[in-house]
C-alpha cells in the first residue's frame, strides 16, 4: 500500500450553499469512484475555495458522504485576478495500491479548463 495524492476541482455557477455542497459531493464521489476508494482509504483532504465562495465549508459535503473520522480542512485559494471564479479544489491523501500513473485526478464542469493535461 502506498500513500498517494489526488487532485481535483469543480466549478459552481454561484455562491449558493446548496451549489457548493452538491458540487463538492459530486467531486468527492467522482474521486472515490474513478480510483476505487472508500472513505476508509482517505488519510486527509484539503479543500480550497476561490475567495468568491463564502456560503459554506466544502468539507461539510464530505462529512455527509461518511468522512466522519477523516481529517478535513478548508482554506481560501489565493486571489489571482485572472483566476477561474467559483472553484472548489481538493487535494486528498489516500492509501492505495494504485501507482501514480494509475491515479485519476478529477476536474468537473468548468474546472476542466484548469488542467487540460490531466482532466478526464
Amino acid at each position: 500500500m502506498a500513500v498517494r495524492a489526488i487532485r481535483g476541482a469543480v466549478q459552481v455557477d454561484a455562491d449558493e450553499r446548496e451549489q457548493v455542497l452538491e458540487a463538492t459531493a459530486e467531486l468527492v464521489s467522482e474521486v472515490m469512484g474513478r480510483n476505487g476508494l472508500t472513505a476508509d482509504d482517505f488519510i486527509s483532504v484539503l479543500f480550497t475555495a476561490t475567495p468568491d465562495l463564502k456560503s459554506e465549508f466544502p468539507a461539510l459535503a464530505a462529512r455527509g458522504l461518511g468522512f466522519t473520522d477523516v481529517p478535513l480542512m478548508c482554506a481560501t485559494e489565493i486571489d489571482v485576478p485572472h483566476a477561474l471564479p467559483h472553484v472548489v479544489r481538493l487535494m486528498a491523501h489516500v492509501e492505495t495500491d494504485l501507482s501514480r500513473a494509475q491515479i485519476q485526478h478529477v476536474y468537473l464542469r468548468g474546472a476542466q479548463a484548469l488542467r487540460l493535461d490531466i482532466a478526464q
